[in-house]
């Protein structure tokens, strides 16, 4: 298995003159890039600031779909592009991305044929890559596919299907296959400033190892700025008196226990009192409700979620479930940010925004990619470094990941646990810590899955620098429950210290930390 330490990056940090593609942002869309640049041969550095999926790429619906809504709206070739991309993601990331049942409640006569229409469409847009057809169901069979559902006035459904996944794990599944493919990729290295070379072109970028202080001046034949919502940041860099190129828009999800929803199969809420669409989704033993779109004046690395985003996810959801769900019932509730195009203040509704990526050139030659969603990672990746291709004279070799399977994804040998299925073929290297230490097969939490061993792996090879980087990203714990995430923390940061060779003090002030995060967390009544 090959290594996946930060100190063994750091090293290869220093061993290379120039770099073919640099890469800035550690989202799902620079790891796209980066395992695009890197299976195609390139010398490729991404650096991120902060973790992995730190920011929008862990806060999503956690959905691998084409877009319902988006075909409503006419963006037929958006909805084409996302629904080729779902099978690809789903046959490459098989230990990460499933096929998942959706059913759309029906109360009014008109609504199941309407919406049988239109998901006929969908799966006539997918073809070949379709996973499943669509079909209208009797109010008994809705009742009985989707328990939970609100009886009085049922008339019946349309039952559908999509993707699921685990965001911030295809992240770091993401990192994990660009350094399989030679890649160095880091975490917490943050960009200070930009290179250029005597015609004013972008040549480099210096960096800060945000642990250590420590500056590092790099050189690269094309910088990619993928920042997602911060690439005003970036742009600035370059000319500071660049104009906004983003919006932010604020999308707000609520967690409920799984009895709201009890069977496998989730809810689509078509139409809700702003226009948009609302899924209630079972998500890792739990339910996922959401989402919101709402502007917001500018990026926060935390964005905290509104009592009235929560407020109106609660109160929807509950007209379409036998038990409405109360603020008391909340479990976690985040928020994450999308980056809208900047006209978005002047004029059209958010849900009325196309959701399709954008790539910019600067005059100075660094390539700015904007937009996209999680289910068409892929093809905004190869659609990046075709362009550096060109903009940097590099060789010509055609993307290779259409077909490419991420890290993980490899045969599984008989025997792991079903409950570190995501791991892939990972997996038996996992249980080898059980053997390395029995103690390490406790659970972390009551009720959930995750055992310590999980915590030490995460130490020894995904780059988990911090205590939040194990509970809210390489577990899922922070955003399944936020009070059993803040309960874990003080025994997390005493096994990371000892794994990573911290101090007693460095332990306290984590503890510190992610008691703070998780407030922002725990539903904000």
């Amino acid at each position: 298995m090959p290594d996946f330490l930060r100190e063994t990056h750091l090293t290869q940090l220093t061993e290379s003159p120039v770099w073919d593609v640099l890469i800035i942002g550690g989202g799902a869309t620079g790891l796209g890039v980066a395992v695009d640049a890197a299976s195609r041969g390139y010398r490729t550095l991404l650096l991120e600031r902060t973790d992995f999926a730190q920011g929008t790429s862990s806060r999503s619906t956690k959905l691998v779909h084409g877009g319902v809504r988006y075909l409503a709206q006419g963006q037929v070739g958006l909805v084409r592009e996302a629904l080729r991309e779902r099978a690809r993601l789903l046959h490459n990331a098989p230990h990460l991305a499933h096929r998942q049942a959706f059913i759309i409640p029906c109360y009014r006569w008109w609504e199941r044929p309407w919406y049988l229409l239109g998901l006929k469409l969908y799966d006539l847009l997918a073809g070949r890559r379709g996973i499943g057809g669509a079909r209208a169901l009797n109010a008994a069979e809705t009742a009985q596919h989707l328990p939970g559902v609100q009886p009085s006035g049922l008339r019946g459904g349309v039952r559908y299907f999509d993707g699921q996944f685990d965001d911030a794990r295809l992240a770091l599944t993401l990192a994990r296959t660009a350094a399989d493919h030679g890649a160095t990729v880091l975490n917490y290295m943050a960009i200070t400033a930009l290179q250029k070379d005597s015609a004013g072109r972008v040549c480099g970028a210096t960096a800060h190892d945000q642990e250590t202080g420590r500056a590092y001046a790099l050189r690269a034949k094309v910088v990619v700025n993928a920042t997602g919502v911060f690439v005003d940041e970036v742009l600035r860099l370059d000319t500071p008196a660049a104009a906004p190129l983003v919006r932010p828009s604020q999308g707000v999800h609520v967690v409920l226990p799984a009895d709201f929803l009890p069977g496998p199969e989730a809810l689509m809420i078509p139409q809700t009192p702003d226009g948009r669409v609302l899924f209630a989704v079972p998500w890792l033993g739990r339910v996922v409700v959401g989402t919101t779109d709402t502007l917001v004046p500018q990026a926060t690395a935390e964005p905290r979620a509104q009592a009235e985003e929560i407020r109106f996810i609660l109160e929807t959801a509950g007209r379409y479930l036998t038990r409405p769900p109360h603020l008391s019932d909340v479990l976690s509730t985040w928020a994450g940010l999308r980056p809208l195009a900047a006209s978005a203040q002047a004029g059209a509704a958010t849900k009325e925004i196309s959701r399709s990526h954008k790539l910019l050139v600067a005059a100075s030659g660094m390539l700015t990619i904007t937009g996209g969603k999680w289910t068409t990672y892929r093809q905004m990746a190869e659609d990046v470094v075709d362009r550096a291709q060109q903009l940097a004279a590099l060789d010509t070799v055609p993307c290779r990941t259409a077909a490419l399977p991420l890290h993980g994804a490899g045969p599984v040998p008989s025997g792991p646990a079903t409950a570190l299925a995501a791991y892939g073929s990972d997996a038996p290297a996992l249980q080898q810590l059980l053997v390395e230490n029995p103690a390490w097969a406790a659970l972390v939490a009551p009720g959930f899955p995750y055992v310590w061993a999980e915590v030490v792996w995460a130490a020894r090879h995904e780059m988990a620098r911090t205590v939040a980087d194990v509970l809210a990203r390489r577990l899922r714990l922070l955003f399944l429950d936020a009070a059993a995430a803040e309960a874990a923390a003080p025994a997390v940061a005493q096994l990371l210290a000892t794994e990573l060779g911290h101090s007693e003090v460095w332990e306290q002030q984590q503890i510190a930390e992610f008691r703070e995060l998780a407030a922002g967390y725990l539903s904000q009544g």
